[in-house]
């Protein structure tokens, strides 16, 4: 084994080094007619290396470069097509044994067996190489001929969508303000942010998505002017503004008696901490409040001086007591540390973006009407209520915000409804075939709500402009869109496939039965099934496995 180790090194060394050309120097004939080109035998057409086992390194060296490989790597796959040649030399020469000469670069190239069996083995390998390469730059050329139409279809659909956002004023940097409003992805907040982007000012919406929607100002997302912050107001917020709409907090009566803790954090801690933000950074807070600080009211209508009947330990005393401490608050920073602050009751106010089951009176109606179901009226339906559209509300809001008036400031409708004529309206305007319930009457539920709005018209010039069946309208279509949107998108779970029952189940069921056939048979007509069918799986269990196989 050693001997034969160490000749086909010999004939290996002798094949690179020396090159074997034969006689004269020159290589066989065999070998140059099939790899004309090149006196060492090198592969035309695409072969490396030499053809001759006798001129192996002159081979490697006219060996053509990869052109689709680095420099660095085109000596390492030199190599190894160099070491692969001398492999197949060394098995070349211990396979031709002949009487005179027992193997040699010489002998093997003046073989035509040999020379076969080098050119098909070589040849071979060459032609899986390039096959591959080839076939890698047919593999790109299908990628981008499938990847071109896809690039002409989203050219042509970004032409399509050239106005993303709708249409923005623009504003200077000395007239453009930085505001944030929290709660800004709610309903009024979601209206009043449309309303401050669209007049060119850089708007932050801070929400939790308690009761806001991400909806709501899907539209903004990504617009330059806009941002959009997951965060809670009982938590400290730390950002530059010039202006803060202070909007956060549960504002339907089944939302905020479903979490009356979190309301009253939202409603003293939350403000608490945009008080001193507006303290840091010098900023206006308006503080959203609302007409429930008036109470179950005994002066009609109510003005700002009336200082209210609440019952502060019922149902509704979260939200209620809640806002009338964050007033206090808002106060005593405009007192002590001079923050500047407006207060703005608001009064009960309806639109598109409401949630559809808030539980408040026209979301209920309209929701009820649409869906043929009973209008439900909650005592007599002799309590009033003054309904504003929310595009008056946002207005108000922007008046007040950019006005002198640091006291309360009533923002609502004076047109007064009973409950029973708000319902009655609603039902025509839909076109709905829905009785009217009467039911038992809520807890501390105000019988009368009316604004005074003489400040407002005095010292903003604002007034309510949207009639009631206008925006009654608006509202009826947006719940049908939502609706709708709701039955497109409805998730319809698939039903699972039955499974069929193993092992002790299986066995159970089985004697059961069997026991409602042979109960009587076997002498077990008294008892329960479970008793009998028991008792048949201890004693007719060849009969139960027989009925299983």
């Amino acid at each position: 084994m050693r001997a034969a180790r160490r000749r086909l090194r010999r004939f290996g060394r002798r094949a690179t080094t020396r090159a074997g050309e034969g006689r004269g120097g020159r290589t066989p004939l065999r070998l140059r007619e099939r790899f004309p080109g090149s006196r060492a035998g090198g592969a035309a057409g695409g072969v490396p290396g030499a053809a001759c086992p006798g001129h192996g390194e002159q081979g490697a060296a006219a060996a053509p470069a990869d052109r689709h490989q680095p420099q660095e790597d085109e000596a390492a796959c030199g190599a190894r097509l160099h070491r692969l040649r001398r492999l197949l030399v060394w098995v070349l020469c211990g396979l031709h044994v002949t009487r005179r000469d027992r193997g040699s670069p010489v002998s093997i190239a003046r073989c035509s067996r040999c020379c076969r069996v080098y050119v098909a083995v070589w040849g071979n390998f060459v032609n899986m190489r390039s096959l591959q390469e080839n076939g890698d730059q047919k593999v790109d050329s299908k990628i981008e001929e499938a990847v071109a139409p896809l690039r002409e279809k989203i050219k042509d659909l970004e032409k399509s969508f050239t106005q993303k956002y709708p249409p923005v004023k623009f504003l200077s940097e000395k007239d453009r303000k930085r505001i944030l409003i929290t709660g800004g992805a709610g309903f009024v907040g979601s209206h009043l942010t449309d309303k401050l982007m669209m007049d060119g000012h850089e708007v932050t919406v801070v929400d939790n998505f308690f009761t806001g929607r991400k909806r709501n100002v899907e539209h903004w997302i990504g617009h330059e002017n806009f941002e959009l912050i997951n965060h809670d107001v009982v938590e400290p917020l730390y950002i530059e503004v010039d202006q803060i709409y202070h909007l956060a907090s549960p504002a339907s009566p089944p939302n905020y008696m479903y979490n009356p803790i979190k309301t009253l954090k939202t409603n003293t801690i939350g403000t608490l901490n945009m008080l001193g933000l507006a303290k840091r950074v010098g900023a206006r807070l308006l503080l959203a409040s609302t007409s429930e600080v008036y109470g179950d009211p005994e002066v009609h209508p109510q003005n700002e001086d009336y200082w209210g009947h609440v019952n502060p330990i019922g149902p509704r005393a979260c939200y209620d007591e809640g806002k009338r401490v964050a007033e206090t608050m808002c106060y005593a920073y405009m007192k002590q540390e001079g923050v500047e602050v407006r207060v703005a009751r608001i009064f009960n106010t309806f639109g598109p973006r409401m949630h559809m089951n808030d539980g408040r009176v026209v979301s209920n109606f309209i929701l009820q009407a649409l869906q043929g179901e009973p209008l439900t009226v909650y005592g007599p339906g002799t309590q009033t209520r003054a309904f504003q559209y929310v595009s008056d509300l946002v207005n108000g809001l922007v008046a007040l915000m950019n006005s002198n008036v640091s006291s309360p400031v009533n923002l609502g409708n004076p047109e007064e409804h009973t409950i029973l004529e708000f319902a009655q309206l609603i039902k025509k305007l839909v076109g709905s075939g829905s009785e009217i319930q009467f039911l038992s009457e809520a807890q501390d539920d105000p019988q009368k709500r009316k604004p005074d709005i003489r400040k407002a018209k005095l010292l903003l010039g604002w007034e309510p402009v949207v009639p009631l069946e206008e925006g009654l309208n608006k509202a009826i279509h947006y719940f049908r869109k939502e609706l709708e949107y709701q039955a497109n998108n409805q998730y319809i779970p698939k039903p699972k496939p039955a499974r069929m029952k193993k092992g002790r189940d299986r066995l159970w069921d089985l004697a059961v039965s069997h026991s409602k056939h042979m109960g009587t048979r076997e002498g077990h007509a008294s008892g329960s099934i479970r008793d009998r069918a028991q008792t048949l799986v201890v004693i007719k269990h060849s009969a139960c496995f027989t009925q299983m196989r």
